[in-house]
């Protein structure tokens, strides 16, 4: 009876957790982007296509942004060649909430689950940027392998670091009843 009453406060946590971060983000999101007349994504996903695109500049390459006339999204720019879209999945946003619902559900002490959300999340957000700069550099440097680095490889890397995460949560700083 005791395990089914972890696995509840668990649930309720997590769930309770990621439904009022993602309220609280979705109302952000209507907030700030606009659809009618100009496109206008919001502010994050903005600021996201800027730090990627500066990245892209200190790795050498000629990069530029835009926002995209027709669609919610960032246009990314490579070498005077339309590379990629920045659009509102992009910008870590919904993962880092996934990540914080988690730390949430296992939480320690305030200070350090405190701690670990602010941390993890700047992790998952920085790694994220590069994530974008490379896959803008391997589609301009290898375009036909283009679906497996965006629908897998890409993905792969940016929730195995959220689980690498999550698993260094539970081992070393989680209060977990064993």
């Amino acid at each position: 009876m005791r395990n089914n009453k972890t696995v509840v406060i668990f649930l309720i946590k997590f769930f309770g957790t990621y439904a009022l971060l993602f309220l609280l983000y979705s109302f952000y999101l209507n907030k700030t982007q606009r659809t009618t007349g100009m496109f206008e994504c919001a502010p994050i996903t903005t600021t996201v296509a800027e730090q990627s695109n500066y990245l892209l500049n200190l790795l050498g390459y000629d990069s530029e942004i835009e926002q995209h006339e027709e669609e919610l999204s960032v246009k990314l720019i490579l070498n005077s060649y339309f590379i990629a879209r920045v659009v509102e999945g992009c910008n870590s946003i919904s993962i880092i909430i996934l990540f914080i619902a988690f730390i949430i559900a296992f939480a320690s002490s305030f200070k350090t689950t405190f701690l670990y959300i602010l941390f993890g999340s700047l992790i998952i957000y920085f790694f994220n940027i590069l994530r974008i700069a490379v896959i803008a550099i391997a589609l301009y440097e290898y375009p036909q392998y283009q679906n497996v680095l965006h629908e897998i490889v890409f993905p792969v890397l940016i929730y195995g670091i959220t689980f690498l995460l999550w698993f260094i949560w539970i081992k070393r700083f989680a209060k977990i009843n064993k």
